[in-house]
């Protein structure tokens, strides 16, 4: 159980998916003007990269490695989150217009989002001493991940909101300005690599 947690810390704070491999930023940056949006994109990214982690898992430990085809793993985790995706993007266009045109062009990019394909990957490197265990941690890790996702998102967001009507030099307005919020949220989050 101490390992669960402790999985789960990592992933959210201090192996940030975001700010410390810069995995993902297409969407960290385009989605993240309002909190409203933010929010959305992080529940879907939740629900994308968590579900995923599960399948993917299954797939890898009781199909690929059972038949020897571990090469054919990035195609067939691809598939598996582009199927995610659509799910997430059919529910989101039929019980939440509002929030699927304010996702926009992003939604579906959460197909070729590197963070879900990289989490995906990572947890079934990691040995394990069995199938179940291997299973638990791919889920809490890619939730955490996913939490990270959210929690860096959230924050950009909150934070595009407060200086939009700043006075800002006119050579960083716009995403210059972003990017250094960006660079200086990465920094205040090595800080949890102490923990």
């Amino acid at each position: 159980m101490q390992n669960l947690i402790l999985v789960l810390i990592t992933t959210i704070f201090i192996n940030n998916v975001l700010l410390s491999q810069f995995l993902g930023l297409c969407s960290f940056l385009g989605v993240s003007k309002k909190t409203e949006t933010a929010v959305g994109m992080g529940g879907a990214v939740i629900f994308v990269i968590t579900i995923s982690s599960a399948v993917t898992n299954l797939i890898y430990n009781f199909i690929l490695v059972k038949f020897n085809l571990e090469y054919m793993k990035t195609i067939v985790f691809i598939v598996v989150i582009a199927a995610l995706v659509q799910l997430v993007e059919m529910v989101l266009k039929k019980y939440v217009p509002s929030l699927y045109k304010a996702l926009g062009v992003y939604l579906p990019l959460i197909t070729t989002n590197c963070a879900v394909l990289g989490v995906a990957l990572t947890n079934v490197q990691v040995q394990y001493t069995s199938n179940l265990q291997s299973f638990i941690f791919s889920i809490i890790s890619g939730f955490g991940t996913s939490v990270g996702y959210l929690v860096a998102i959230l924050i950009l967001a909150g934070i595009r909101e407060r200086i939009e009507h700043n006075e800002i030099p006119e050579s960083f307005k716009g995403m210059p300005i972003v990017l250094i919020s960006a660079g200086l949220m990465a920094i205040a989050f090595m800080g949890f690599a102490g923990l």
